[in-house]
């Protein structure tokens, strides 16, 4: 790897994605102009709030940038960042968000689809996102999006009970949870394996 990894710090807790790079040595970037894309190998955009993201990506002039960034390099979204790739919302209260996704990942998404702050919880999650073997990872969901229906061009390499809370299409990784928050380096060294 000749670059570092990228890290979309518009908004969000990408602090704590550049601390678990770190633990496994791997340099990070800021990214919060068009330009920054060409210095990094793969891109993570971080949890936050998906309407601030929105906004601000449309106002820096990030949108298609990210989507041709996207075409032949690694990109991983947590929490927000799954909702800000995914390629669509659904709700049925409000069908207006002001958010924008990218369109990125074959799924559609319920923003804060396990509750709110305050139902925040941390379940173990059966990943198949290291070598092709199911594995335990303790995922931590805060106001989490819920993956409501994944197409036939993502595949589903995580679940909570028998609901699927990562996918993965190719080179693009989103999770409904926060690999970052844990002590467990396992998700993004398997992201960086993508790379």
């Amino acid at each position: 790897m000749n670059k570092p990894v990228g890290l979309l710090t518009l908004q969000g807790d990408y602090e704590k994605h550049q601390q678990a790079f770190g633990h496994l040595g791997v340099e990070t970037l800021a990214v919060r102009r068009p330009a920054e894309l060409d210095e990094v190998c793969a891109l993570v955009i971080p949890g936050g709030e998906s309407t601030t993201l929105t906004r601000l990506m449309d106002r820096i002039g990030l949108r298609q940038p990210l989507l041709d960034f996207a075409v032949d390099h690694p990109v991983m979204g947590t929490c927000a960042g799954l909702i800000m790739m995914c390629s669509g919302l659904v709700d049925e209260k409000n069908s207006d968000f002001g958010v924008e996704p990218l369109g990125l990942l074959d799924c559609l998404v319920r923003r804060n689809g396990y509750g709110r702050q305050i139902d925040s919880f941390t379940a173990p999650v059966g990943i198949d996102v290291l070598d092709g073997s199911l594995a335990n990872f303790d995922a931590i969901f805060i106001r989490a999006p819920r993956i409501v229906e994944v197409g036939t061009q993502a595949d589903v390499v995580a679940v909570h009970g028998t609901e699927p809370v990562a996918v993965r299409q190719g080179n693009l990784l989103g999770l409904a949870f926060h690999p970052e928050l844990t002590a467990d380096g396992r998700i993004h060294q398997a992201f960086l394996e993508i790379i």
